[in-house]
Formats: C-alpha cells, sequence, structure tokens
C-alpha cells in the first residue's frame, strides 16, 4: 500500500491525509491489516511517533512528530486541550439548532467492546460543539470541534442526538444516503449501492503551535471525493430543508467560554 499523501513536513513536524479504511497503529487482533505508521516507518525510520490517532475509517489530518521534543510538545498541547481540531460529518436526520453543543460523558461499551457509550453514572467528560454547514431534507452536512478526545467522541455524541453520521456500522443504525431517497420518480437499480459508501466523518483542519518557534500551524485536508459526490446529489435533489428549532436537551451544557 502506498504512503498516504504529505500535507505538511518540516524538520519537526510530518502530516499525512490518512484515507478512510487505514488503521494508523497495528490492530491488536489481526497484525496483517496495513496501517499508517508501518508504511511511515518504512519510508521515514522509526524515530516518527504519532501525536494522536484517528478510526480507522476516518480520513484526515494525521499529525506526526519527527523528533521527541516536537512529540512532548504537540502531545502536551493535546492533553492541555489547545490543539483546535475540527471535522466535518454527514448525518442523517435535522439538527435542531444551527449551532449547539454536546456535554455526555462516555464510558467504554460493557456489552460491545471496542465501542462507546454514554455513561448513566460517571464516565469521562466529553464536550463537542457542533455548527450545521448546510442542511438537505432528512440530512445535514456538519462543523465538529471536540474539546475533548475520547474514543468515538464525534459519533457516539451525534448517534445521542438522533443523527447519526452515515455508514457508521458501529452507532449510525445503519444511516445510508441513496438516491432513491433523494430523487422523486427514481428508476434505478432496485438493489442500489450508497452514494457514499465509507464512515462519514473527516479530520478536515488541525492548528497546533510549532514545537520550535511556537507560531501557530493549521494543517488541512481537503474534503475527500466521495463527500463531494454525495454533496452534488444532496445539493442537487434534496435543497429546502426543515429550519432551525429548539436545542436538544442534552446541548448547550458545557462552559460558554471554553474553546476546542
Amino acid at each position: 500500500m502506498a504512503l498516504p499523501s504529505v500535507i505538511y513536513e518540516d524538520e519537526a513536524l510530518l502530516a499525512f491525509d490518512k484515507p478512510s479504511g487505514l488503521l494508523v497503529v497495528p490492530d491488536r487482533l489481526d497484525k496483517t491489516r496495513d496501517n499508517l505508521m508501518a508504511l511511515v516507518y518504512a519510508r521515514f525510520g522509526p524515530g516518527v511517533a504519532n501525536v494522536h490517532r484517528l478510526d480507522a475509517d476516518t480520513s484526515g489530518v494525521l499529525l506526526c512528530a519527527k523528533t521527541k521534543a516536537a512529540l512532548d510538545s504537540v502531545s502536551g498541547q493535546f492533553q492541555a486541550k489547545t490543539a483546535a481540531r475540527t471535522y466535518l460529518a454527514l448525518v442523517a436526520g435535522a439538527p435542531a439548532e444551527d449551532s449547539f453543543v454536546v456535554e455526555l460523558a462516555l464510558q467504554e461499551d460493557e456489552q460491545r467492546p471496542g465501542r462507546m457509550c454514554p455513561a448513566r453514572k460517571g464516565g469521562k467528560p466529553s464536550i463537542t460543539h457542533f455548527e450545521v454547514l448546510e442542511r438537505f431534507r432528512g440530512f445535514a452536512r456538519l462543523s465538529c470541534r471536540p474539546l475533548t478526545g475520547r474514543p468515538h467522541q464525534i459519533r457516539v455524541h451525534l448517534a445521542a442526538l438522533g443523527l447519526p453520521i452515515l455508514n457508521d456500522s458501529f452507532y449510525g443504525n445503519e444511516a445510508r444516503l441513496l438516491l432513491s431517497q433523494l430523487k422523486r420518480g427514481y428508476k434505478g437499480l432496485a438493489v442500489e449501492k450508497p452514494l457514499i459508501g465509507r464512515l462519514a466523518l473527516h479530520a478536515s483542519e488541525l492548528t497546533v503551535r510549532h514545537p520550535t518557534t511556537g507560531a501557530p500551524v493549521t494543517l488541512c485536508a481537503p474534503e475527500p471525493k466521495e463527500f463531494m459526490v454525495a454533496l452534488k446529489y444532496l445539493r442537487r435533489f434534496a435543497t429546502g430543508a426543515t429550519p432551525a428549532g429548539r436545542a436538544h436537551p442534552v446541548a448547550n451544557r458545557s462552559e460558554p467560554n471554553r474553546q476546542p
């Protein structure tokens, strides 16, 4: 497998546009699966380390550090919640507000290993800021800014709101985008392929302070082709979206002055 596109490189940092379906590190159970860091080591040597992770099915900006000092600096920014991350998501449903915040503690799902769920008691604090970028009939395109970095955080928060990310096999209840859902008088094949066949979550932007200069560095990964195909059909056949309404009961409960 080829190394993904490099979107930034200097003496301290190295960033990639990770494709959907590629693990960041080796799978604990299946060591034969391709993973990004094995490809990085083969090209750049073992001194490079990943600063953070993305779910295998999530695409977008993945940052690595070339030196121990750079790794300590940028990892510290993630721990201090000063690294600003923005994701793009396509969801099924109509968000109640154009801008909202979800503060919902998460825990590991004891019934389903490898998955997360809202905590009934305790759990790890988790906060995500959401903004509606586009509304369609039955669907929406969102900007998602997680303040915390829990596993599957955005996916669980949206599922808890009844806004599952398209093609999320863990939390999405098989929500898909089909042309027959959008186009009146559809006369295509009886068995359709979804207009987007991957998890519709993309890490589009990451801003950190450079470990050497201290200046802010913003890394961007363009919206994937699959997203653009889905948006093409949504914009063509599903305009006339529902208006914003009342806030969802789990939204708008975070501290108002904190920024991701």
